[in-house]
């Protein structure tokens, strides 16, 4: 016998999607008193040649340490030496099940086929299991009462099937009332379907089986319709058992092991039962795509869909705290949106703290955009204009006033996929004290009638743009994350048909190796022309000096 026990006697619970009337459990006890250490004795003498045989024998016979071991499955019935003794007896069976019980027992007595001694059941028909949920478990004590609630779900599991109609004189507009009446407790009462057992033991003297107080609760199983099993206490792990001692004038201790023996399922029940699910899961597919459809929503021919699904995360690097976002989208001609379509936000006001080196202030502040863009003239093939993002950073101090601390803009990839970007951010820089006095005490601060003067502005129409004089300074930066979706029927139809792409749209076509080459030339183009532009405007008498110093150099 282990000298280890497992003091941990909760409740444990286990989910199953087989069928409960496959749940079995191996139970065994065993004995363990002052007569084992008596009997060790015994045969240590023995073994020596200082006692005789029969009076070995005797002794250990007259100490033996009893233990019994039963496979008990679900609701199965197993009768104790005191139901033997009650319905053998026909005139004390009154209901149905007690009847059942008299013949069972006379059938068993004429096989003298019993398989247990100490060991057996109360199962959910019993009476003893509805006066095992009202006094809640053996170790409460007597004098507590069950409460109107616990009586009410102890008697649940009687009218488990029964489905009674609502009593419509109860009234729904007051749910919650000072003094509940009965009918209102009533109503309020979860209804689970849930049925239990208990595995017993018979724990008296040898010989003087039969009697109700030496009677034991060694396990507890309850199980619902979901598929819930508890069992209290749970399986035995590593070897240890469970510690009972009975009362009474002789107190004896008893060890319980528990173990699962309920039989794992075969290869062909599991592939059977892996079809069965495929085929339900299938059928359920197959019922929400009927209800979806097979079919995307498509665009109209020549039309590219744009849907930016983005996120400010994080403002990081500013003079003040309490900052917030004041962002919009820029559609450039040829894109179009709905007019239900709002394309500006503003964040709400978060506070910063430290991050490394920088104070951070994390948005997480998600954003949803869907454009359509249509190509006018279809003879030009340059890629075009994608939209852009214009946002502004600003502070709110402890007087409500407010500080315009960055501007930025960020243009939306022009191919699909995850992007995550940190935008830089710049504010207009008055010069002397006066102004920073100004932006420390009272909040004023320069800024752009049009933000779209960050990047180029909406209204200038010119060839060059000239910022001279214009003085800024560096402040902190932004950090978006932006999923973009191209949606176009030349998609589709270009790799079905697997024509030539030839027109803009087509060249659009979801490959993000093509947008980049296409991203490097026009950069490379941009840049010679600003080059060729530079050139012409040098004197020509600079040019040549620059010649002939470049020969020379060569020579």
């Amino acid at each position: 016998m282990a000298e280890r026990f497992c003091t941990d006697t909760g409740e444990a619970v286990y989910r199953s999607r087989d069928a409960v009337k496959n749940f079995k459990i191996r139970i065994r006890i065993q004995r363990v008193t002052s007569t084992v250490a008596l009997s060790q004795h015994l045969q240590q003498q023995h073994e020596r040649g200082t006692i005789e045989l029969d009076t070995f024998i005797s002794q250990t016979q007259s100490g033996a340490v009893d233990e019994e071991e039963l496979v008990v499955g679900w609701q199965d019935k197993f009768f104790s030496q005191y139901e033997m003794d009650l319905y053998q007896n026909e005139s004390v069976c009154q209901t149905p099940l007690e009847k059942q019980y008299h013949t069972e027992i006379l059938a068993m007595e004429k096989a003298k086929r019993r398989r247990n001694q100490r060991i057996f059941t109360y199962t959910d028909f019993d009476r003893f299991t509805n006066w095992e949920e009202q006094a809640q478990s053996l170790m409460t004590s007597a004098q507590v009462r069950p409460t109107f609630l616990a009586e009410r779900m102890a008697n649940i599991r009687h009218r488990r099937q029964e489905r009674r109609p609502m009593d419509s004189n109860i009234t729904k507009t007051r749910l919650v009332v000072w003094e509940p009446s009965k009918e209102f407790k009533n109503s309020h009462i979860v209804n689970t379907s849930m049925q239990s057992m208990h595995i017993m033991a018979d724990l008296g003297p040898a010989g003087k089986l039969g009697l109700k107080e030496n009677e034991y609760v060694l396990c507890t199983i309850r199980a619902d319709s979901s598929g819930v099993i508890t069992l209290k206490p749970d399986f035995n792990n590593d070897g240890e058992s469970y510690r009972l001692g009975t009362e009474g004038d002789k107190r004896e201790v008893w060890h319980i092991y528990l173990e699962n023996a309920s039989a794992p399922i075969c290869t062909e029940e599991k592939e059977r039962e892996q079809r069965m699910y495929r085929d339900l899961y299938n059928r359920h597919k197959d019922y929400l795509n009927s209800l979806v459809g097979q079919d995307f929503e498509m665009p109209p021919a020549g039309i590219l869909r744009l849907i930016v699904n983005g996120e400010i995360v994080s403002a990081q690097g500013y003079e003040y705290d309490n900052l917030y976002v004041h962002f919009f989208l820029e559609l450039p001609n040829s894109w179009s949106t709905a007019s239900f379509q709002s394309l500006s936000g503003v964040t709400q006001t978060c506070r910063t703290r430290t991050f490394g080196k920088d104070n951070v202030a994390f948005f997480s502040y998600p954003f949803s955009f869907e454009s359509f863009f249509r190509k006018e003239d279809e003879s030009e093939a340059s890629l075009p204009l994608w939209p852009v993002l214009y946002f502004k950073v600003l502070s709110l101090d402890f007087w409500q006033r407010h500080r315009t601390e960055g501007y930025g803009y960020l243009v939306i990839p022009s191919t699909p996929g995850y992007r995550r970007v940190t935008c830089p951010t710049w504010r207009p820089l008055q010069t002397g004290t006066v102004a920073e006095l100004r932006r420390f005490f009272i909040g004023g601060a320069p800024e752009l009638e049009d933000i779209s003067d960050v990047r180029i502005p909406s209204t200038f129409k010119g060839d060059r743009l000239s910022r001279f004089g214009f003085r800024t300074q560096a402040t902190g930066s932004i950090t978006f994350v932006l999923n973009c979706l191209q949606h176009a029927r030349a998609f589709v139809d270009s790799k079905t048909l697997k024509k030539r792409r030839q027109t803009v749209l087509d060249q659009l076509g979801g490959h993000s190796e093509l947008g980049s080459v296409s991203n490097v030339l026009e950069a490379f183009h941009r840049a010679r022309k600003r080059m060729q532009d530079a050139r012409e405007s040098l004197p020509q008498d600079l040019i040549n000096t620059n010649a002939s110093f470049i020969s020379e150099s060569s020579a």
